[in-house]
């Protein structure tokens, strides 16, 4: 199956009609390796959906989101309460917590796809994919185990994708982390997010998302997450799952 991401048409030639030739010119490139299948997202809704995903985001610098408009002071709360309120521990505090290396590829390949498999619609990765999607490279990707008597038994990862800010008279980038692919085998899901976002804090990031994919809901109250207020649309093309739709814990597709 091919996965379409980052159809961009530039804003002065929107609207005439250019995202259907693209969407044709690809498919009949991808036709021509014998695929026939395809999935992708969208923020817009279009004939038909098998699930609808929100992003959640927890400030990592609530002062500057507020500062920039991201996000808003909550009502009848100081600043200094709110940021209080946000504030994370000094450290990660899980034991064994360390960056992904080479070495780990095939013990991360086998616990990935292990647990994913275990979702209605999932993501299956090469070990060749595990090294190239997941190893370190500063400024996109971010990987860490949690490795227990030589054992590896929990992965976490965030990729980076930043946003301009417009109309502020210093500040011009937010810098945004957003949750990739994470499994846990000793239940500590929730205690190794939290150490994403301390992890991500001292790398400078101001915002952490996260969709509400997979067990991601577990934690998302919990870690003071607020809910976003757009959808993601999940579709799948020339593939018809019958029945009723995906919930988004049954999707284990993270698309960047």
């Amino acid at each position: 199956m091919a996965e379409i991401n980052f159809l961009c048409v530039h804003k002065d030639l929107r609207a005439k009609r250019l995202a259907p030739v693209l969407i044709k010119e690809v498919t009949r490139r991808v036709n021509l390796h014998n695929i026939w299948q395809a999935v992708y997202t969208a923020g817009v809704t279009i004939p038909t959906p098998v699930t609808n995903a929100t992003y959640w985001h927890r400030n990592l610098n609530p002062k500057k989101c507020i500062d920039v408009r991201f996000s808003s002071l909550p009502a009848n709360t100081t600043l200094s309460r709110h940021l209080k309120l946000q504030k994370l521990p000094e450290k990660p505090q899980i034991p064994g917590l360390r960056q992904m290396t080479k070495k780990d590829i095939p013990f991360v390949h086998k616990m990935l796809n292990t647990r994913l498999g275990q979702h209605k619609l999932q993501m299956l990765f090469t070990e060749q994919e595990v090294e190239y999607y997941f190893i370190p490279r500063e400024g996109v990707i971010n990987s860490y185990i949690i490795e227990d008597d030589q054992q590896i038994t929990d992965f976490f990862s965030f990729y980076t994708l930043p946003s301009s800010i417009l109309n502020h008279e210093t500040e011009k980038v937010l810098k945004i982390a957003y949750s990739y692919y994470n499994v846990s085998t000793t239940n500590r899901l929730k205690e190794g997010m939290e150490d994403m976002l301390i992890i991500a804090r001292d790398l400078k990031y101001d915002v952490f998302n996260c969709l509400d994919l997979m067990d991601n809901e577990k934690f998302l109250e919990q870690l003071k997450f607020g809910k976003g207020d757009g959808c993601l649309h999940y579709y799948l093309f020339n593939w018809r799952i019958g029945g009723h739709a995906l919930t988004p814990k049954d999707v284990a597709v993270v698309l960047v």
